[in-house]
């Protein structure tokens, strides 16, 4: 599917859709985040919409709904590919073409391998002329369905490991309140990260140093994640955690098959460098510290055996940087979404 260069009008367009998107965060699983806008041919926005909830209406439909008339020659901005086959509601491809819209803009299409592109067939088939986005904001709508991408494509949640680390790459070695390697601000939008999560992970060795909650505190969190312990037991008797004692892969398999889209991996290097060996980290996110630590009994990031030359490292790309109170927070992809 070739992209097209969008005019300013069309980025503001898919921008303002793409915020409407967002509004079904912790709402709309397992279905995608999608936002949706209507404009007439001078420009004016007749109707705007975006999927609240499985099996209520998509965001096409709450904007045509909404546009009435004026849809009619009226051109529809939506985040991703309008579905063409029957689920819990029909399609939005027909939707479309039977309100009289003449010209529909998405950021992407539809990550489904098996549904991919059919939209877009079926209204050209229909006379309506498509347009597909391209750059930033293909990017920013990849990622606002990160985890719904890689579940529907993959089978398996898309995985995000997060670290925080010292300036030599060095983790914590201890437990207790000198663990803390970043500030306050950094623990502040780990746990908004976690309120995000479908589920959050570590592997034994922290449970039983730490005795973690992973739970979503001082951020809002309409909902708590899945909070898992990957490793050998027996758990703590106290733990609220659940056991994954199978293979990795097998695993997330089952973790996506009972709705799991999105794991944010908080475990130590030895459960990180299982991940990492195994193909299955997607997402970096790490908060760098101003800090020294050295020394042999502070690991790094990554267990076991690594790259044996630079021609092996693993890539990393779409890497991003902000300042965090004193930290500095750093996000690049292993596997883009």
């Amino acid at each position: 599917m070739s992209s097209s260069k969008l005019s300013a009008e069309d980025e503001g367009c898919l921008g303002r859709a793409l915020a409407l998107a967002e509004r079904g965060r912790f709402t709309v699983a397992p279905n995608p985040l999608v936002g949706c806008i209507i404009t007439t041919p001078d420009g004016r926005i007749v109707g705007e919409g975006w999927h609240e909830r499985p099996g209520g209406d998509h965001a096409e439909r709450v904007a045509l709904r909404a546009a009435g008339e004026a849809a009619a020659g009226a051109t529809a901005y939506v985040t991703l590919e309008p579905c063409a086959h029957y689920g819990t509601t029909p399609p939005c491809a027909d939707a479309l073409i039977s309100a009289g819209v003449t010209r529909v803009v998405a950021c992407v299409t539809d990550p489904n391998p098996k549904t991919d592109g059919v939209g877009f067939a079926a209204l050209r088939q229909a006379g309506i002329r498509v347009e597909v986005g391209s750059g930033e904001l293909a990017w920013r709508a990849r990622v606002q369905n990160q985890g719904f991408r890689r579940w529907v494509s993959a089978g398996r949640p898309f995985v995000t490991y997060k670290a925080a680390v010292t300036l030599d790459g060095r983790l914590a070695a201890s437990s207790g309140e000198s663990r803390w390697i970043s500030g306050s601000e950094s623990r502040r939008r780990v746990h908004a990260e976690r309120a995000r999560a479908h589920a959050v992970a570590v592997g034994m060795g922290t449970v039983r140093a730490d005795r973690p909650l992973l739970t979503a505190r001082g951020v809002a969190a309409p909902r708590q994640p899945r909070r898992l312990a990957f490793g050998r037991g027996p758990l703590p008797a106290d733990s609220e955690l659940e056991l994954c004692t199978g293979a990795l892969r097998d695993e997330l398999a089952r973790l996506a098959e009972e709705g799991v889209q999105t794991l944010l991996l908080e475990g130590g290097p030895t459960l990180a460098g299982s991940f990492l060996r195994a193909g299955l980290i997607d997402r970096l996110l790490l908060f760098v510290a101003p800090k020294l630590i050295g020394g042999a009994d502070s690991p790094p990031i990554f267990a076991g055996p690594g790259a044996a030359s630079m021609e092996e490292a693993l890539a990393v790309s779409h890497v991003s940087w902000e300042p965090v109170g004193d930290d500095l927070m750093v996000i690049g992809y292993l596997q883009e979404p």
